[in-house]
């Protein structure tokens, strides 16, 4: 005799399913069932209907379920600069655009009002959690949970002053106080964000270095970026950045390496050693002529690898379905070889990979039992994607963030059929475009 059917919070059916672990795989006609946030169980659509009674009863008959997507760089308060200063190196852009009008502007209210520009565009694109490096994080984090979006705050740390702090210490200090307040909000995770080799110094550095050990925390740094970057710290240090941060004891299972173009065979081999994370940008590397970041060399030697959108300052959008594709087309060329980066690997890019950069993967990044429910569904009936052969190639090589209809985080419906259901989209683009005026005035 089956037991009685068991009351559930919800249970999405789709035409297939996939849960990025086991690798690979694509699951017809089935169902996950969600209870108290959390993924409760995957099953086939038929067994789901007979087990389980649901407060909510999704059915997507023409739609691949994945997790919701991470992105595992951005500067999301940045999506206000977005065409600001197009096509410049990257340091001219820096210098003479984007640093000044920074100093200019940058305030609680711009980052407020940016974050939640950024987080509106990403959970439309099926984004559930975003890795953030920016002034006045209190802000982001006020904009994410309005959204009711996971989010991974960087602790910014520089040298110079900004109006947010003065120096490197009240960086770090009021970055360390905003976790200790902040730190038990299940939506927000935080890390430790030394923004670049050339805007730190040995000595804040070093003290990132010894908190890390004390509090466990990730370190997310721009890092072999630039061939400027790397003659800078060859002239001022002595040694290319890597090594210099291996020095100062900032190698190891914490550290997430944002753009890792610039690197030697011995320095990815480094990067394995000390279970380091790589976060490739490859639209962002692309427009500002950085280069081309070795990725499946870095997969070969067992980096862990995920990928990120830069900010819509430098790239111009914040979509990871154009960051699988391109990465995906990237690693093909530059290798010569058309099987590397394949299409699920690229999806793990996108999930996974990143997740666990972020200490993430035992919540994220996989539709599985017991994990938190981020699930993004992706319609691929329309005519730009028929016929569907393989539903996961379509993900990365035909479908596009135009083509997500629901996104859950933490079990709770953000987006349906395409709108927005946590953030106001009028406010929103009213702020941007008083942003815009304000900026753009002489």
């Amino acid at each position: 005799m089956n037991p009685p059917p068991q009351a559930v919070d919800t249970v999405i059916e789709a035409r297939w399913l996939i849960p990025v672990e086991p690798a690979r795989s694509v699951l017809p006609d089935h169902a996950v069932v969600v209870n108290g946030g959390r993924i409760s169980a995957v099953l086939p659509a038929a067994e789901a209907r007979l087990a389980y009674i649901p407060k909510q009863h999704v059915v997507l008959a023409e739609h691949a379920l994945i997790p919701g997507l991470v992105n595992l760089h951005t500067h999301a308060a940045m999506t206000l600069l977005r065409g600001l200063a197009d096509d410049l190196a990257l340091m001219n852009w820096l210098n003479h655009h984007v640093w000044p009008a920074e100093l200019r502007h940058v305030s609680e209210e711009f980052v407020y009002d940016g974050a939640r520009l950024a987080c509106a565009e990403m959970l439309r694109g099926g984004v559930t959690c975003f890795n953030d490096m920016y002034f006045f994080p209190r802000a982001a984090a006020r904009a994410a949970l309005e959204a009711r979006m996971r989010a991974a705050l960087g602790m910014i740390v520089v040298e110079f002053p900004s109006p947010y702090a003065s120096d490197a210490q009240d960086y770090l200090d009021k970055g360390l106080a905003l976790r200790d307040e902040l730190k038990s909000e299940p939506l927000l995770r935080f890390c430790f964000a030394p923004h670049a080799p050339y805007t730190v110094s040995d000595k804040a550095l070093g003290q990132v270095a010894t908190l890390i050990g004390e509090l466990d925390l990730p370190v997310h740094m721009h890092l072999h970026e630039t061939g400027d970057e790397i003659e800078h710290s060859l002239k001022n240090h002595g040694v290319r950045p890597l090594h210099r941060l291996g020095e100062l004891g900032l190698l190891g299972p914490g550290l997430i390496a944002v753009h890792a173009i610039h690197l030697e065979r011995n320095e990815i081999e480094l990067l394995a050693q000390h279970g380091c994370h790589v976060a490739h940008c490859p639209s962002s590397n692309l427009k500002l002529a950085s280069g081309f970041a070795p990725v499946g060399a870095l997969l070969a030697a067992g980096v862990n690898v995920g990928l990120g959108t830069d900010g819509a300052a430098s790239n111009n959008r914040l979509d990871m379905f154009a960051e699988m594709r391109l990465a995906a087309l990237l690693a093909k060329g530059l290798s010569a070889d058309a099987t590397v980066l394949p299409a699920w690997q690229a999806l793990e890019l996108a999930t996974l990979r990143p997740a666990r950069a972020l200490g993430l993967d035992d919540s994220i990044g996989t539709l599985q039992p017991g994990k938190c429910a981020d699930i993004t569904a992706i319609k691929l009936s329309d005519i730009e994607l028929a016929p569907c052969y393989d539903p996961l190639s379509h993900l990365v090589y035909a479908a596009g963030r135009e083509h997500v209809t629901h996104v859950w985080v933490n079990g709770e419906l953000v987006v349906d059929d395409g709108n927005l259901t946590t953030i106001d989209t009028r406010e929103v683009l009213a702020r941007a475009a008083f942003w815009h005026d304000r900026i753009n005035t002489p």
